[in-house]
């Protein structure tokens, strides 16, 4: 028996992307697009009758924009994972549409072959960013209080004193970008005791992801900046 099919929900004002982009993605031998959306609230309709594995959302849309949809969605409890997939790479954007919940950012002219495997990544459970976001993320958390996230609540104080020294290890290496395989090789850990790690970092910090968890570092202060 093959594998599990990922589902795709696409939402962008430009059908002509849209029918491109589902065109490359059905081409795909494990990828099937559910649906295509006209802009944000056709998305959230489509959305309620039928829940994809994956939704690629444009940011500039009429009605409803991908960041107000996606925190409506998070909001909501969806199970689908969220890509925002935009033209635009704004710092701002993106601090905004991983602090909304997003798994993904990436920008329109991302190599298709790069896309389909962001995809991959992210219903696997991974986080993706485009390498020109991200240096613009780190970058913000350079330039000042005001433009980070949030400040550290009560929660994160009390997350923070839960985490174990080899938590805070993987978490530090974590917000560095390196992969699982580079964390095992670096603190001489098999695979299975830093997944395991990891997910319990996931469950401390109540981050869906590892972006999620690179602003939880940033935030506390336990990642150099």
């Amino acid at each position: 028996m093959g594998a599990r099919m990922i589902t795709i929900g696409l939402a962008d004002d430009e059908p002509l992307f849209t029918a491109g982009l589902a065109m490359i993605l059905d081409a795909q031998p494990d990828m099937a697009v559910l649906w295509q959306a006209i802009d944000g609230a056709d998305a959230l309709r489509h959305h309620h009758q039928e829940q994809p594995d994956i939704l690629l959302l444009d940011i500039q849309m009429p009605t409803l924009d991908g960041l107000a949809a996606t925190q409506q969605l998070i909001t909501a409890g969806t199970r689908s994972k969220i890509i925002i997939l935009t033209t635009f790479d704004r710092d701002e954007y993106v601090l905004t549409a991983v602090e909304a919940g997003a798994a993904g950012f990436l920008v329109k002219n991302t190599p298709p072959d790069h896309l389909t495997e962001a995809i991959r990544s992210v219903h696997r459970g991974d986080a993706v960013i485009s390498p020109g976001p991200t240096r613009r993320l780190f970058a913000a958390f350079r330039l000042g209080p005001a433009t980070r996230p949030s400040a550290p609540s009560t929660m994160d104080e009390r997350a923070v004193s839960e985490l174990t020294a080899r938590e805070r290890d993987i978490l530090v290496l974590i917000a560095d970008g390196r992969t699982n395989q580079e964390i095992c090789d670096e603190l001489w850990l098999s695979m299975p005791t830093v997944k395991t790690h990891i997910g319990n970092l996931l469950a401390k910090t109540s981050a869906r992801d590892r972006v999620q968890l690179v602003l939880f570092a940033l935030r506390n202060g336990l990642a150099a900046v």
